[in-house]
């Protein structure tokens, strides 16, 4: 795959999923645009890799939650870059609690950052993808769209909604030529996960990969991998579906 001065912008690249998607990007020729909320400083590393890559590197801060801050992230980017090639929504948040304990301003966060950002995102980024002749969205999912998860009510919901502007986006970009698909990883080994592990429970590492049939966990750079051949001519056929990535984690019976 070869995306060459493509202009792509990966949401919540500062660690984890998002940071190994913008560094497989930047490998494949593509100039990125990093974004974080909270975290500076991971952002600035990814953006020195890339840099050291030879590639340009966008560093924006931006709350997706916030509508101002959208446009601000879109702002910048038409006005850094003139047009966009690809959007990666990755950036995800949200409160985990059993339904009964779910709050009103829990619920909007979760919904706001995991699915609204994204319809409004792609709006802000269709005008800079026509500039271009076209492009790809991929928006990272997860299997608590579908499956219930402990805690996972509000981003279960949020992923399930994330599923359907997929198939809707689809549906209405593609005469604009924009591909929209989604990946749903499973337990992913980041950074994160070994942390939670080592305070809450660690035995969920071992216990996954036993219960995982490819014998291991998903990497980040797995991931980047399935999301950059979605975006890639060879996946030009693939339009609004989601694809799990879990290592065939899901299919046997519990």
């Amino acid at each position: 795959m070869n995306f060459d001065q493509k202009i792509v912008l990966v949401t919540g690249s500062g660690r984890g999923i998002g940071r190994a998607i913008a560094l497989h990007f930047a490998r494949e020729g593509a100039h990125v645009v990093v974004n974080y909320h909270r975290n500076e400083a991971p952002a600035r590393e990814v953006a020195g890799q890339i840099e050291a890559m030879g590639r340009r590197a966008l560093v924006v801060r931006a709350n997706l939650a916030k509508p101002e801050d959208l446009d601000l992230l879109f702002d910048t980017v038409e006005r850094e870059f003139g047009g966009l090639d690809v959007l990666i929504s990755n950036a995800a948040s949200g409160f985990n609690r059993p339904a009964l304990q779910q709050k009103i301003s829990g619920w909007d966060w979760t919904l706001d950052v995991n699915a609204r950002a994204f319809l409004f995102a792609a709006q802000r980024a269709v005008p800079l993808m026509e500039k271009r002749g076209g492009g790809s969205m991929v928006a990272i999912s997860s299997p608590g769209s579908h499956r219930v998860l402990p805690d996972y009510i509000a981003v279960g919901a949020s992923k399930a909604a994330l599923e359907a502007l997929v198939r809707y986006l689809a549906v209405e970009l593609a005469p604009k030529n924009i591909v929209v698909n989604a990946v749903s990883p499973g337990l992913v080994l980041t950074d994160a996960l070994q942390y939670f592990s080592s305070l809450r429970d660690a035995d969920v590492i071992p216990r996954a990969i036993a219960h995982t049939p490819a014998g291991r966990l998903v990497t980040p750079e797995d991931v980047a991998g399935v999301v950059a051949f979605l975006c890639s001519p060879q996946a030009f056929m693939i339009r609004g579906q989601v694809l799990i990535l879990d290592g065939g984690y899901t299919l046997p019976v519990p």
